[in-house]
């Protein structure tokens, strides 16, 4: 370990030889650490309340408290903190004792300096490894937080708080950006199965021929490509939660199936017979008229009642105007640390004018403009900063254009304008569109036949 690594270790030795405790120094210095040293377990423990260390070297045998009691209240308080034993005239069973406490090594006196350095080395390689790893969860626990405390986002999260410990099967509702796949997220974070899998199956994004073995799987020769056996997402969720992302996209014969499954716990893989047991909490959302969609015969009535036990509704943005500051300050907390540049300021103008937005495509669409402003402002983020249609051009809270158009209406022609838009912008790539949207290909191609958007003869 050099002065490259990604931290500095803090280590304490905990010895009653001064000698072993100053030979250790002088071993150990070239690690770079932070050492302390002291010559009781007494003492060690209130060095590590004020500055808990990273590595312990602590021998088995000390006045008053022993190394062995000491270990096992280190395991208790500091349980990321490791330990190496070390051991004069220790016994075989205070070893075993040690180990079976959690220590990571055990040394004999006299030590050996190239044991020493290995062992510590590999402690200090071991709590860096797993610092790295709690930074990268945070960041993806970050990613999919739901943030905003205006009423309809508190009334949000008190419906997920109350519903998230049940087995209770949600239909999330919302339109395309609002943050659907947040909401699931929270309640299997919030549930029961929090340990098991969380399972995403966005169902617009398989072909519908697809659709039957993704979700139930297939045995080996099942079908043209079928080489090998392969499990579905049902039994990947098993015992977690699955969610069906887009579900008014599904067939009807693969709904027909997801209801048995929901009805018996029960599914086959696709060209087998046996029947395989599960036990997985189906979260469901779309962006669909889904009660519309049952009545045109698009959508199974009984597979409808069945998922919908708990309807929840995501917001969409222009409802929550208030959250824009929170969310676009983690927004370009999050941008400007993935493109190395210091934190960014966002001068007050700039909150002024995103809440003027109507923000047809929602969180996500924000999400996008703050990537692009943060990317091609200086060092705090300005006026001009603001996408030009932001600040006047489609998509803008132009109140009197709609008067007496219903609430559809106003969100259809919003839409229309500004999928019109980004399809300018794009030079009419479809394909580059529907990424800065956030959505699926065929969805921006369903949304262009609904909405009519055509390109200029």
């Amino acid at each position: 370990m050099t002065k490259q690594q990604a931290f500095q270790p803090h280590l304490l030795i905990v010895d009653d030889e001064k000698n072993i405790r100053r030979t250790l120094r002088m071993v150990l210095g070239d690690l770079d650490p932070e050492l302390a040293d002291c010559g009781s377990a007494e003492e060690a423990l209130r060095l590590m309340k004020e500055v808990p260390a990273d590595v312990v070297l602590l021998d088995i045998k000390l006045p008053g408290m022993d190394g062995i009691e000491m270990l096992g209240r280190l395991r208790k308080s500091w349980p990321r903190t490791e330990v190496i034993m070390i051991s004069g005239h220790a016994t075989i069973q205070d070893a075993i004792e040690a180990t079976r406490l959690g220590a990571y090594d055990v040394l004999e006196k006299p030590l050996e300096r190239d044991r020493v350095v290995l062992s510590v080395k590999n402690c200090i390689e071991k709590v860096g490894l797993f610092r790295q790893v709690e930074r990268l969860q945070g960041r993806q626990d970050g990613q999919y937080e739901m943030l905003g405390s205006s009423q309809v986002m508190r009334g949000l999260m008190e419906e997920i708080r109350k519903v998230a410990p049940t087995n209770g099967r949600v239909l999330i509702t919302g339109e395309s950006g609002s943050g659907k796949e947040l909401v699931a997220r929270a309640l299997h974070r919030l549930s029961n199965r929090v340990e098991a899998p969380f399972i995403k199956v966005n169902c617009a994004a398989i072909p519908a021929e697809l659709i039957e073995s993704e979700l139930f799987g297939y045995e080996r020769g099942a079908f043209t490509g079928a080489i090998n056996k392969k499990k579905g997402q049902f039994e990947l969720a098993n015992k977690g939660t699955l969610f069906l992302d887009e579900i008014g996209d599904m067939s009807l014969a693969a709904q027909a199936k997801v209801l048995r499954v929901l009805q018996t716990g029960e599914l086959s893989h696709v060209g087998g017979e046996r029947t395989i047991q599960v036990d997985v909490r189906v979260l469901a959302a779309t962006n669909k008229e889904i009660k519309k969609a049952v009545v045109d015969g698009e959508f199974r009535e009984d597979l409808y009642f069945r998922l919908n036990v708990i309807p929840i509704h995501c917001p969409p943005l222009r409802d929550r105007l208030d959250d824009i500051p929170a969310l676009l300050a983690r927004f370009v907390e999050q941008f400007s640390e993935e493109n190395g540049f210091k934190r960014k300021e966002v001068e007050p103008e700039v909150l002024k004018q995103l809440k003027r937005y109507a923000w047809p495509g929602n969180v996500r669409e924000l999400k996008n403009v703050s990537e692009r402003m943060v990317i091609m402002s200086g060092d705090t983020l300005t006026l001009d900063d603001v996408p030009e249609y932001i600040c006047g051009g489609a998509g803008g809270l132009e109140v009197q254009r709609f008067d007496g158009m219903s609430l559809k209406d106003v969100r259809d022609e919003v839409e229309r304008e500004y999928i019109r838009a980004k399809l300018e912008e794009f030079g009419w790539n479809v394909t580059r569109t529907a990424e800065s949207l956030g959505i699926e290909r065929t969805n921006l191609h369903k949304k262009m036949k609904q909405l009519n958007v055509k390109r200029d003869s």
